[in-house]
């Protein structure tokens, strides 16, 4: 893997990453999987971690050169002054095609790693909207207004239309293309069918926020297994 194919803009302030979904933002307590800062070490030396995504979403992550823009990009993130905004696959059609999600959000009482809707936890804000509706699936835009851990997930779950593949807020079953394509047949060398999707469907779509006094409008490209996933669906629609 190249770190130079994964930059979509770099200054001397900040250098914003195409996440592949599988890589870990930043190293494990065990320290033994590579990780994205990782490579941006070995490339810039130090590097300062801004925010993170979830190993298996893709997409747009913004990591900060020096201890400055470092402070001044983590006190952009953890306000309300970046725009964020997803793309996602979700299972089955939401009730309106547009609308917002207040669940406040904490970690669960049992289950470490895990997120639950609670009124004793940290205020959550999600909006979403359906761009594309299919027989089993909807493809969404979200934009989050605080940065919980798994909160597109966790609200999604809430509303009854988890992300597909979500392990641990959904059935985590891959998508195989005969649940989609009427009268699907296995070519004669496959043994089983591969799914067209076995990771989370969500997407960092873009980043929008000013540092000294420059306006930055990130964008990262839909990666290539939800692109011919999509393209499926509107096929077989």
């Amino acid at each position: 893997m190249r770190i130079d194919d994964l930059i979509i803009i770099e200054d001397e302030h900040l250098v914003a990453i195409n996440k592949p979904a599988g890589l870990l933002t930043i190293p494990a307590r065990e320290g033994s999987e590579i990780s994205l800062k990782t490579l941006l070490r070995q490339k810039y030396g130090n590097i300062f971690t801004v925010h993170r995504l979830d190993k298996e979403t893709s997409g747009l992550v913004v990591f900060a050169k020096h201890e400055e823009s470092h402070k001044l990009l983590s006190q952009l993130f953890e306000g309300r002054d970046v725009e964020k905004f997803y793309q996602g696959l979700v299972i089955g059609k939401p009730v309106n095609a547009e609308g917002s999600i207040d669940g406040a959000i904490m970690e669960h009482p049992a289950k470490r790693g895990m997120m639950v809707i609670n009124r004793r936890g940290k205020p959550s804000h999600t909006d979403y909207k359906v761009l594309e509706s299919f027989r089993a699936f909807s493809w969404m835009e979200f934009q989050i207004h605080t940065g919980r851990t798994h909160q597109i997930r966790v609200h999604m779950k809430d509303l009854g239309h988890p992300i597909v593949c979500d392990e641990l807020y959904g059935d985590g079953k891959p998508i195989l293309i005969s649940s989609i394509k009427r009268n699907y047949k296995l070519s004669k060398d496959e043994l089983e069918e591969r799914p067209i999707l076995n990771r989370l469907g969500l997407h960092s779509w873009k980043l929008r926020f000013k540092l000294y006094d420059k306006e930055y409008a990130l964008e990262a490209e839909v990666p290539k297994d939800l692109r011919a996933l999509l393209q499926q669906l509107r096929k077989n629609k």
